[in-house]
Parts: structure tokens; C-alpha cells; sequence
């Protein structure tokens, strides 16, 4: 059997059900997993699975696990559930790895896996390898077993343990009709406070809108909502709640980068020049601020997978992006998770003794674009980043990073260009200390995307 490469993601496996998503392939990773890491490991391997709300992912899951099985694999099933759940389970359980089935932020026709191997992300490299696997069918022939478990309320009771103070806070919480739902239930029900929860039911179709914390229209529920409550704060999901969404009691969006800085000053009262990771996309505010509070911030490649790997590396007890991944090493696992996310934004809130608009208030200003993300063929968006990066090097009066994309500064301020490793989709981000400055970061961008045929008429038309 061989998979469609478009699949074999660098983060994870992800494709549109029917096209080149469908039970064979979740029974094949399955048997390739098990058989890659049962190899490693020179024992049967043990795991966790689980799946989100998308109306493919229980027929998936089910296929997956037989594969897994069929390669000797023990597996527990989690059933439902956000990803950071399963992560939960293998770490608690000292599993072996885990798969969830999901289709993360994606359109409802999507769908797909994230894979762990122990607490560190399966990515990479290590997916092309189960792809050389399933192509070869040298699968492991060991008989495994699988049973259902959960651990659902062990998990809650966890996130439950970060809240230590008696401030009591109205909270709007919207799951987006994704994964989180039933958690995010539970843990506001044993939550201190005042909680309004929008769109919980679990709902593949994602009728409300789509869960993706990062577009700005899929906020407009929350924020008429924060406002109408007089709410203290309002937080939003993606679709497997490993990313979270922020507006303030005004209904301003507070943006991943900002949120991270929030946390990590937080964090350097207590760990004084620790290393703190953001992603490419983030504003210089943040490696300002870290660096102004006597932190180490480091610049990293944008994706949960690197992001995760790095912090094993430097040992950095927090790491974020602009896409609402937060990750907290300090007092948890080091893995992406909204809901404790949210649960921690709420003890930083309870210590400082103001309110979150007015702690981003306190923050330097830049003027600066969101995310934006427009359509690209997969087939064409790296090479597009990559004539673009040909373009701009060596011009004296600019500094070009290559780590991630193209990320370009000028004494105006600075530009980013890269392909999505998720997506048909390319991104960019502008940032400037004035008007002036952002026009003409808009402007030179715009005119390199021009170059390569493409008509970005949002960077001069917003």
C-alpha cells in the first residue's frame, strides 16, 4: 500500500476523508506505528488512543487500533476527548506513545493523526519512516489486545490543582462545538467563580463556527458574549483544545505572542532567567520583554512538534506561538494544552491583582497585522518562500533570518513569510512602531508577492 505523500505531514498525518484519508490508511499507520516503535523499544509497545468530535474520527480510531494490535500492541482507548487529554493519559500512564485522531483546526472534511512517542512528538523524519513502513508492509506480526479506559476525571482533577487562589472570576468559555466540551463541563462546574459556556456540545459539523481561535470572526460569539455578561474574561478552543483564544473584558483579542509575554513575566518572578521559546510569528515585544525581565527568550521554528523538541533541548520551562499553542514545563508535562492554559491565565490574573486588559496595557505598542493566512498550492507555497528568501538576501539594509520562512527586519520594523506545514495555505505577519513604518513593511511585502504572481491585495487594502 502506498499513501498519498500530501499526507505525510511534518507535524502529523492529515488528509480529506475519501480522498486519501480513509480506515485502510488509519489500519495501516496503526500496524507501522506499533511496528516503529515496538522495534525501538525491542518490546510490545504500549499506548493511548482517542479522538475528537469530526464524524469520521470514531471509524478511524476503531481501524487505527486494530492496526496497532495487529503489530502487538496493548492499547487504551480514551474515547472523546482534546488531545492534551491523551497526552494526559500517556504521560500519567508511563505509556509507551499515543495517537489522537483529529483533524486539529482544519475544515470538517479533514481529518487525521498527531503521534507521541513517550512525552516528545512522532514528527518528521519519523513519519516518512512509517510511510516507507506501510509501503514495504514489513509490519511486526505480534498479537496485541485493547480495552477501553478513561481518564477524564483524573485529567480535570489535574487541571483543577493549577487553581490555588480565592479570587472568583466570570469566565466566558466557547469549545467551538470541538473536542473540548465535555472537559471544559466538568472543569467549570468545580471552577470557583462565574461560568457561561458556549457551544459545547460536541458537533463534527461545527455548526456555531469554525474552531480556530486564531481567525478573528470565529470570536465574534465569545466577545459579544464577554461583553453582554460584563464577563472578566472569555477564552476560546480550536478543534482538539491543544490552542487557546483570549479577549479581554472589552472583547479585544489578546494574540498568542501577547499572552505568551503575559505568562513568561509571570513565570520570571519564580524561575529568574529562565529560557522561554516563542515562534517565529511572535512580536519583538515578547524577546523585548523576556530579555527587559532578566529572561532568555529564543526565536524557534512555528509548529508544536518543533517547539516541543526544542524545550527537551534547552530545558525551557514555557513556549508559545502566535496560533495559541502554549506550552508550560514548569508545574506540567511541557505539552500544548488550552485548558490549562485558560486554568493558569486565571492564577496569573488572581497574583497580579488587575485585569488582563490592563496587564496587556502595560506592554510596549507596535502596530502590526494579525496571522493572516491566505491560499497557496502545496505544490508551489515552499517554493514561493524560497525565490522570495533568493530576493532579499543580501540587500544591505536588511536582515534576513532564515530559521523558519523569511523573516525579514528593516528599520521600520520587521516582515514574515512562510508556508503553513499544515495547510495549502501561506502566512504572514507584519510588524512596525508606527503607521508610517507598517505601510511600508505592507508595502515591500506586497511587492515581493506580486513578483511571484500572486495578488495579496489585503496587505495594502486593511
Amino acid at each position: 500500500m502506498k499513501l498519498d505523500p500530501e499526507i505525510l505531514r511534518a507535524y502529523d498525518i492529515r488528509g480529506v476523508v475519501g480522498r486519501n484519508l480513509d480506515v485502510k490508511v488509519a489500519f495501516a499507520v496503526g500496524r507501522a506505528f506499533a511496528t516503529v516503535v515496538g522495534d525501538r523499544l525491542g518490546h510490545q509497545p504500549r499506548f493511548c488512543s482517542a479522538y475528537d468530535g469530526r464524524l469520521s474520527s470514531p471509524e478511524l480510531e476503531k481501524a487505527l487500533v486494530e492496526g496497532m494490535v495487529a503489530s502487538g500492541a496493548e492499547v487504551l482507548r480514551l474515547g472523546v476527548g482534546p488531545t492534551p487529554m491523551l497526552y494526559f493519559g500517556v504521560s500519567e500512564g508511563k505509556r509507551d506513545g499515543g495517537v489522537m485522531v483529529t483533524g486539529s483546526h482544519n475544515p470538517p472534511e479533514f481529518n487525521g493523526f498527531k503521534l507521541i512517542q513517550g512525552r516528545l512528538p512522532f514528527w518528521d523524519n519519523d513519519i516518512q519512516l512509517l510511510g516507507t513502513v506501510i509501503e514495504s508492509s514489513l509490519f511486526c506480526s505480534n498479537k496485541g489486545h485493547s480495552q477501553q479506559g478513561s481518564v477524564e476525571n483524573e485529567y480535570v482533577t489535574r487541571l483543577l490543582e493549577e487553581y490555588d487562589s480565592d479570587a472568583r472570576y466570570s469566565v466566558v468559555w466557547d469549545a467551538g462545538n470541538g473536542a473540548t466540551g465535555r472537559v471544559m463541563r466538568s472543569l467549570t462546574d468545580q471552577l470557583p467563580g462565574r461560568h457561561l459556556l458556549l457551544n459545547e456540545t460536541i458537533d463534527g459539523e461545527f455548526p456555531s463556527h469554525h474552531p480556530d481561535p486564531t481567525v478573528p470572526e470565529n470570536l465574534e460569539e465569545l466577545i459579544e458574549a464577554v461583553k453582554e455578561q460584563k464577563a472578566d474574561i472569555g477564552v476560546a478552543f480550536d478543534g482538539d483544545g491543544d490552542r487557546i483564544g483570549v479577549v479581554d473584558h472589552k472583547g479585544s483579542v489578546i494574540w498568542g505572542d501577547q499572552l505568551l509575554t503575559i505568562y513568561a513575566k509571570d513565570l520570571l518572578r519564580d524561575i529568574p532567567g529562565a529560557s522561554i521559546i516563542a515562534d517565529v510569528k511572535s512580536s519583538n515585544v515578547f524577546f523585548d520583554e523576556v530579555k527587559r525581565c532578566g529572561g532568555d527568550p529564543i526565536m524557534w521554528k512555528t509548529g508544536h512538534s518543533p517547539i516541543k523538541m526544542k524545550m527537551a533541548e534547552s530545558l525551557a520551562p514555557l513556549a508559545g506561538e502566535m496560533s495559541g499553542h502554549i506550552f508550560f514545563g514548569d508545574r506540567y508535562y511541557g505539552f500544548d494544552d488550552g485548558l490549562y492554559a485558560a486554568v493558569r491565565l486565571l492564577g496569573v490574573l488572581a497574583r497580579s491583582g488587575v485585569s488582563l486588559a490592563k496587564l496587556c496595557d502595560r506592554l510596549p505598542k507596535t502596530f502590526s497585522t494579525p496571522e493572516i493566512r491566505f491560499p497557496c498550492d502545496d505544490s508551489v507555497k515552499f517554493k514561493i518562500v524560497e525565490e522570495v528568501r533568493r530576493n532579499v538576501s543580501g540587500v544591505p539594509e536588511l536582515e534576513v533570518n532564515n530559521l523558519d520562512g523569511v523573516r525579514v527586519t528593516t528599520r521600520d520594523g520587521w516582515w514574515l513569510l512562510r508556508a503553513s506545514n499544515t495547510q495549502p495555505v501561506l502566512v504572514v505577519r507584519c510588524e512596525s512602531w508606527n503607521k508610517e513604518g507598517m505601510e511600508r513593511l505592507r508595502g515591500m511585502l506586497h511587492k515581493h508577492l506580486i513578483k511571484q504572481g500572486l495578488n495579496p491585495s489585503f496587505l495594502i487594502h486593511t
